[in-house]
């Protein structure tokens, strides 16, 4: 009960917090990335090492750079995440801007539901809040719960303000199945890190035997839906575009993992191109494969 009496608190003051101007939080920011990279080092080695295993070719220099960066966009993040807690639907149309919304119209013209392949790069955040102004078909966001309900609950009702619907990992085959026949659009992250027992698949991703999910394989096949990609760029600090990049049209002609190569592929292209805006924070390659598998 007072852990979760400390969590409602907790929102509370993220709440609050959210209400307060950018160019303010901006400022706290600057003084977030300070704290983070030169006081606390918040999981310096882990970056260090994730960077020095993907990009072996680049110098020392390069990669210190690209670290730097990163604790740079992170801070950011970390405070347009908050912001998105009471963001409006004017703001988040002004700050989050689909290049080709044409696409998911012409696939829906044809029938067709769409899954959306996504990583952990660049505004993941508030691009979820933007989908909901894209189309009145069903928009569902596929999540994986922390270990923190409140948390969990708090920004759930924050990705679903603008009409999506949250879905559980563990619930998501339950609801595609129950919504095979609609239109729908799905967002489902592709570089979540599984469970040991749901590491049954590696696949090389930035020079790393790397266990992935296959959900966006085995849903598409299942319902036989257009396999895309939303890409995330930053224009300048605060503003963003998204663009969708289709990858498979027809999944159920495509041979085992091939859709899983391709979302995995064009991930990492991006991440190649400008790394900074990857979660290079997180413990991505603690499962390592058992036995060369």
């Amino acid at each position: 009960m007072i852990k979760k009496g400390l969590s409602r608190l907790g929102t509370l003051f993220l709440y609050l917090v959210s209400m307060l101007p950018f160019w303010f939080l901006y400022l706290v920011a600057d003084l977030l990335f300070v704290i983070l990279y030169y006081i606390i080092r918040y999981r310096l080695k882990v970056v260090q090492e994730n960077l020095r295993n993907s990009f072996p070719e680049k110098t020392v220099a390069e990669r210190a750079a690209i670290e730097k960066k990163y604790f740079k966009y992170m801070a950011d993040l970390m405070i347009e995440t908050i912001k998105s807690v009471s963001m409006s639907a004017k703001s988040v149309n002004k700050r989050m801007i689909c290049t080709n919304p044409e696409l998911m119209q012409y696939y829906f013209g044809q029938g067709k539901s769409i899954l959306a392949a996504a990583g952990h790069y660049g505004n993941w955040e508030m691009a979820c809040l933007s989908f909901g102004f894209l189309t009145d078909h069903k928009r569902m966001i596929v999540y994986k719960p922390q270990s923190n309900e409140v948390f969990t609950d708090f920004f759930n009702r924050t990705r679903s303000r603008f009409g999506a619907t949250m879905i559980s990992m563990r619930q998501t085959l339950r609801k595609i199945l129950e919504t095979k026949n609609e239109l729908t659009f799905t967002v489902l992250a592709s570089d979540q890190t599984p469970t040991r027992e749901d590491s049954k698949y590696f696949i090389e991703f930035l020079n790393q035997p790397t266990a992935v999910f296959l959900g966006v394989e085995k849903i598409s096949k299942m319902i036989n839906c257009v396999v895309i990609f939303y890409r995330i760029d930053l224009v300048k600090r605060g503003h963003y575009t998204y663009t969708f990049v289709p990858l498979v049209e027809e999944p159920k002609q495509t041979q085992p993992y091939e859709i899983t190569e391709i979302h995995v592929r064009y991930l990492e292209s991006l991440i190649r191109e400008k790394p900074e805006y990857w979660l290079w924070s997180h413990r991505r390659w603690k499962i390592k494969p058992q036995n060369g598998h």
